[in-house]
This record gives structure tokens, sequence and C-alpha cells, in this order.
């Protein structure tokens, strides 16, 4: 078991050091030079021995290499650099975006995943067949809607129609309830699609039959059998959808003017701030491996038969 724990660590390790390379040689290949762009301008009327000054104080002015270890243990350190657009440490607004984009994630995947269970339970009520044929038909409607088209029709319906929700300064919460409602629809697709698909599986197996042999009707072997067995896929799928949930919030905060990291995202993009984005991407990729680290490791504890045969190797 030990063992199993150490291994998946690893791995998440390497996925991290690999996302952050990847990152910064992509960055570092980005054609022009943004503090060149930024402070050439005649209008700050900098000599080139001040540009030099200035290049040095960004840690542009050594070799690839060198910037690559000097980011490396900067990042090591908790220091993410300073951000080109606006002047001020990237830690500092990563602080002001990244709760809000966090409360935008969490939220948004709490509801997918009441829809998609609701959408699986709807789905298998005995008796209603033409229930069953709707419900299986909505996880291919919601996945195939553009989010920032269903953001944009949110938009249209809740505040200018039925007037629920306000777009123009609306309070903390208010202003949440629409963006998660546009994330969680699309997010709950794959979720009731999986959930359904493993009901399925599980249902065909022996065990069932047994348990239906004994009198259990269809919600007790539903309950009792069918939702463990189902448990396992469904957490791997979550643990994928949920570190995309934090890593693609640019469309999302952008149609509803969220200051979250998708924002953050979209004008450092604008104005190539690469420590901004470089940090974004390790936070992303942060987020990304450690969600899927905890399930990994919640595995042997659902599955005894993992955690026997870990034990046994």
């Amino acid at each position: 078991m030990t063992k199993y724990i150490l291994t998946r660590i690893g791995q998440s390790l390497l996925v991290l050091w690999a996302a952050f390379t990847v990152s910064f040689v992509l960055l570092q290949s980005m054609p022009g030079d943004a503090i060149l762009i930024k402070f050439q301008s005649p209008d700050y009327g900098l000599s080139p021995e001040q540009l030099a000054d200035i290049r040095a104080a960004y840690g542009a002015d050594g070799s690839i290499l060198q910037q690559y270890i000097h980011t490396v243990w900067s990042f090591l350190s908790g220091n993410f650099g300073y951000s080109l657009q606006a002047g001020v440490a990237v830690s500092s607004q990563l602080a002001v975006s990244l709760p809000s984009t966090l409360l935008l994630a969490g939220f948004s995947f709490l509801l997918a995943a009441i829809l998609a269970v609701v959408i699986a339970i709807l789905a298998n009520l005995s008796g209603f067949g033409w229930l069953r044929g709707f419900m299986l038909s909505l996880p291919s409607l919601f996945i195939s809607v553009p989010t920032f088209w269903l953001g944009i029709m949110f938009i249209q319906i809740f505040s200018f129609r039925l007037r629920l929700v306000p777009v123009i300064d609306p309070g903390p919460w208010q202003g949440l309830i629409l963006p998660i409602l546009t994330v969680a629809v699309p997010i709950s697709a794959p979720l009731a699609q999986i959930i359904l698909r493993n009901i399925d599986e599980v249902l065909t197996r022996p065990f069932i039959s047994v348990a239906r042999a004994k009198g259990a009707s269809h919600g007790q072997v539903l309950w009792r059998h069918v939702a463990k067995n189902t448990l396992l896929p469904v957490l791997t799928v979550a643990g994928l959808l949920f570190g995309e949930l934090i890593a693609g919030a640019v469309v999302t905060e952008t149609v509803f003017g969220l200051n979250g990291i998708g924002n953050l995202t979209k004008h450092a993009v604008d104005a190539q701030d690469v420590a901004v984005l470089q940090a974004i991407v390790v936070i992303s990729a942060a987020a990304f491996v450690t969600i899927n680290l905890i399930v990994d490791l919640l595995y042997p504890i659902l599955d005894p038969r993992l955690k026997a045969r870990l034990g046994a190797n």
C-alpha cells in the first residue's frame, strides 16, 4: 500500500514538472519581446541601459536555461514573479482572482453532480419507459450546447425576460447563479452518461439476479448493489472534470465579467504577460494533479479488492 501511495505521488510530481517545463518552453517561444513592446515606446523615453535594467529586474536577461532554473527556483520558493502588465506581484493577482474561480468551480461541480444523479434516477424509474428515453437524450443535448451560447441564453431568459437575476451590479451571490448554471449543465452530461452506462452494465451481473431472486425491489437493487459498484468509474471521471473546471473558466468568466482566473488569463494573453500565464498554468496543473491524486488514493479505500491486491503485492 505504501509503495502504491509513493508511486502515485511520484507520478503526480512528474506530471506537474512536465506541465511546467512544456509551458515554459512554449511561452518563451512566443514571437516578440513583451518587455520591449511595453517599455520601448518613445513615450517612456528610456535609454538602452534602463531597458537592460528592466529586463534584468524581470529575469529576462539570461539564457533560456538560466531563466528556466531561475523560474523553477522562484516557483519552489513561492515567488511567481511580477506581472508585466499590472506591475504587481503575480501572487497578489492570484490571491484576488483564485477564490472567485474556486467558488464557481466548486458549486458548479456540486450542481452538475446533482443533475447527473437526478437524470440517472429518473431514467431508471420502473414503469416510466417514456421518461427513460427522454432522460437518456438529455446528456447528449447538454454536452453539445456551446458554453458561451448557453450563458448568453441564461442572461437573456433569467435577467432580461424574467428579471429574476440582475446582471448590472449584482450581489456577490447573485452574480454566481447564472455562471454556475452555465458551467454545471455541460459538465453534468458526461457524469450522467457514465452513471447510466455503468448502471446498465452492473444490472447485467449475476449478483443482481441473485439479489432479485431473494426478493429485493428495483429501488433496493439500485441503492444497495448498483450504487457502490458504479462509484469508482464515476469518481474517475469526476476528478478529471473538476480539474477541467478550474483550468477552463476562461469562457464563462469572460461572458459574465467575473474577476477570476479565466478573466486574468484573457488579459495576460492579450498582453503576453509570461509570468502570469506561467503561474496560471502551474496552478491549474497543480489543481488537476492534486484532485486526481486524491481520487487514486481513494480507490483502495472504496474497492476492497484493490486494497487486498495491493497488500498482496
